[in-house]
């Protein structure tokens, strides 16, 4: 049997941290689905478009990723893909009570589908999208924190609103 994994986030944008946990994720699973879902409580600096572009383009040699997008229930997503886990990055304890809140909201929702968490590697465990952003906004070298394409997207974005 073929063992499928979603890989949910935001990734508004993706960083070296979720590139982490994705090329992991693809050793241990035969395929995951990296799936943009839009925050609601959350204004977005790229479109879901261009997320699943700057993800496309960074995880192009990762034979068993694919990426998608999905704007309904996580749960009700990994159903209809036929996905038997959740891939999750834990970067610190803070992020552990947010995300067992998740997950046991998830396990209400479908028993069937388990959540599979993955320490972030020490060298990424303070990195964040929104940091990210807050150092790009200021033109601060980001170099170290996301692959060069998603660098090049920042600084057109941030050119674009000045």
């Amino acid at each position: 049997m073929s063992r499928l994994a979603i890989c949910p986030g935001s990734f508004d944008p993706i960083t070296y941290g979720h590139l982490d946990i994705i090329q992991r994720g693809a050793k241990v699973f035969d395929q995951v689905i990296v799936t943009v879902f839009n925050n609601q409580s959350k204004q977005p600096l790229f479109s879901v478009e261009e997320r699943m572009e700057l993800l496309k383009a960074v995880t192009k040699d990762l034979e068993n990723v694919r990426v998608d997008t999905s704007s309904g229930l996580l749960m009700d997503y990994a159903r209809e893909q036929n996905a038997q886990v959740i891939l999750r990055g834990l970067r610190a304890v803070s992020d552990f009570e947010y995300e067992m809140q998740i997950t046991s909201m998830n396990r209400k929702l479908n028993e069937n589908i388990e959540t599979f968490f993955m320490m972030t590697n020490n060298q990424y465990s303070f990195l964040s999208s929104s940091m990210v952003k807050e150092v790009a906004k200021y033109h601060a070298n980001v170099s170290d924190l996301v692959p060069e394409v998603v660098e090049q997207a920042l600084k057109h974005k941030f050119a674009q609103n000045k």
